[in-house]
């Protein structure tokens, strides 16, 4: 996959969190997924369709980084995962999503994005919808770690 498609995704995330949740992640090494068990405890997945290309984004948040991302945006830290913190992961979905689309539309390549789904629980999966491979990258900070899943059809 062209990694003209994974640093917006990248860029944007690192930017949504900073600026609304005062929370710096610190990317590590990219490597292909092989599976479909999530992460951590909480994800966001959207679908993107474009003329292009089809494809899909998650972000998967350890339980103590939503809560703690979630305390930092709102003022308030529930006990657990609960639905306003899935909500919450579903809107920081969105934001990336769209912050990538926008720095991918300045490169020529057009899409649109589904309404994101969130899923939580140990060892709960994520399935992308495209052909192409899975590229995971991992993040890590003072609150737990996330990581984001890529995956494109072939260009």
């Amino acid at each position: 996959m062209n990694v003209e498609f994974i640093n917006p995704f990248l860029s944007s995330l690192l930017n949504v969190l900073s600026t609304m949740a005062q929370t710096e992640l610190k990317p590590g090494k990219p490597k292909i997924k092989k599976d479909e068990v999530a992460c951590g405890d909480v994800s966001g997945l959207i679908g993107m369709v474009g003329p292009q290309t089809k494809g899909s984004f998650s972000i998967t948040f350890d339980e103590s980084l939503a809560l703690t991302i979630m305390e930092r945006m709102l003022g308030e830290r529930p006990d657990s995962i609960n639905e306003e913190v899935t909500d919450m992961v579903g809107e920081i979905t969105n934001m990336v999503t769209g912050g990538a689309k926008n720095l991918l539309g300045e490169k020529g390549y057009d899409f649109d994005m589904a309404t994101p789904i969130v899923v939580s629980g140990k060892g709960h999966t994520i399935t992308h919808k495209s052909e192409g491979a899975k590229i995971l990258i991992p993040f890590t900070s003072d609150a737990g770690n996330a990581n984001i899943e890529v995956s494109f059809d072939k260009i």
